[in-house]
């Protein structure tokens, strides 16, 4: 079971990228953000066509969230992250597909900081985090992917110190997501590639993809009861390369299925 996550960055402007990307990659799961279309604007029937069922929230302009499944259609769990009711920005999508959970989020991005967006960010993270510990609770298959707007250790940015005072370095939302992993959260892309130099993101200004410098802000957290599952994970690098793309690439991961059992993971470098 291959499942992703991809920040599209405006679906409708990049439905071709996208569906370029699910031709040749074939995930059966995937979760994207920043969809930039309201409700009726969301390219189903495009999708459809793809082999793709879909359940979405959107939000005009801004935000978004989806998750898209090959051959089948997700079971909506819930279209908003619980906490707050008067949160109306779109998120954070659940759905149930072939067996395992599906948490798909784009947390918020803090900037500038400090201030009420980054106060917002933090907030969003301890809902986040109250979730998660509930969804461990259930001691069912989980995957919690998206963008998390966080960039965990220095290990996961190009060498530089032009972002060290962005909000998607600042040691708060670092902490934050160190608690999340600590309640029993497995992040798949550092697990798998403890060594490796990995980014998901690439910013537009600054010539940063031609320079490879990149963030790494797009993770796969996976619960307990499939963490010995998991046995392949990598950044589709060439996506972000393509005429017209996002500045994020799509991430992944592949689970065996239940009761196979693990094989041996080759190599340490995320796969281009």
């Amino acid at each position: 079971m291959k499942i992703a996550t991809f920040n599209i960055n405006n679906i409708n402007k990049r439905l071709g990228n996208l569906l370029e990307w699910l031709a040749a990659s074939q995930p059966d799961v995937v979760c994207l953000q920043e969809l930039k279309s309201a409700d009726g604007q969301f390219p189903a029937k495009a999708l459809e066509a793809a082999g793709y069922g879909a359940v979405w929230r959107g939000e005009r302009t801004y935000n978004g969230v989806a998750i898209l499944a090959r051959g089948a259609e997700p079971v909506l769990i819930r279209r908003a992250l619980p906490g707050d009711p008067n949160d109306q920005q779109s998120r954070y999508i659940e759905a149930a597909v072939n067996g395992v959970v599906v948490g798909c989020l784009y947390l918020p991005n803090g900037n500038p900081q400090p201030g009420p967006k980054f106060a917002y960010k933090l907030a969003w993270f301890e809902r986040l985090i109250s979730h998660a510990a509930g969804l461990l609770a259930l001691d069912v298959p989980v995957v919690l992917a998206g963008d998390y707007n966080v960039v965990p250790t220095d290990q996961d940015i190009y060498a530089s110190r032009s972002w060290s005072k962005n909000a998607l370095l600042q040691p708060q939302a670092r902490q934050a997501y160190r608690r999340l992993l600590d309640q029993g959260w497995t992040d798949a892309l550092r697990t798998l590639h403890p060594d490796a130099p990995i980014y998901t993101f690439w910013d537009y200004m600054r010539e940063r993809w031609p320079r490879d410098a990149g963030l790494r802000l797009d993770h796969l957290l996976v619960s307990p009861t499939l963490k010995g599952r998991l046995v392949k994970a990598g950044v589709d690098r060439d996506v972000r390369g393509a005429e017209n793309a996002s500045d994020h690439a799509p991430a992944w991961i592949e689970l065996t299925e239940p009761g196979a059992g693990r094989r041996s993971v080759s190599g340490r470098r995320a796969p281009s």
